[in-house]
């Protein structure tokens, strides 16, 4: 991998990760009202989430559905982009409980940064999420030192 690349130029990034309690899949601006609608019933609850130090998301004043839409947008980009991998979590009904952001490390002591959070009222799923996408960086990611915020 060139210094410079995120992943691989021949890597085929993995767009869906399942399991029996929640399912994986890249965040567009098809989930705009069930984003905005997940993050913002839990703020207290992300910003207490492992990977979260820095207090600043998500906003406290929310954002409206254009801000939300063009921050979804932009997720979206990187995506094909290659520069970041941005997943929402949906339960068995498809319904938005959290989001899982898998971005370059600012530290040279980590190949990538892992974040994570679930709607505070499944907040039973934060640790299993969690899991499951670390096993999955495992057997399906290229990096070798992710980090995970202590998780």
């Amino acid at each position: 991998m060139a210094p410079h690349e995120f992943v691989p130029a021949d890597f085929d990034p993995p767009t869906a990760l399942a399991t029996r309690q929640f399912r994986l899949e890249p965040l567009g601006p098809q989930h705009n009202e069930a984003d905005l609608r997940a993050w913002t019933s839990s703020i207290a609850h992300i910003r207490a989430t492992p990977g979260y130090p820095d207090g600043s998301w998500p906003p406290e004043q929310g954002m409206s559905p254009e801000e939300n839409l063009a921050d979804l947008t932009r997720h979206a980009a990187d995506f094909v982009a290659r520069r970041g991998f941005t997943f929402t979590v949906l339960d068995p009904d498809d319904d938005v409980i959290g989001c899982v952001y898998l971005y370059p490390c600012a530290s040279s002591e980590h190949d990538v940064e892992v974040q994570s959070w679930v709607r505070q009222d499944r907040a039973e799923l934060d640790e299993p999420l969690a899991q499951a996408v670390a096993d999955w960086l495992v057997v399906a990611w290229p990096w070798e030192n992710p980090d995970r915020h202590g998780r």
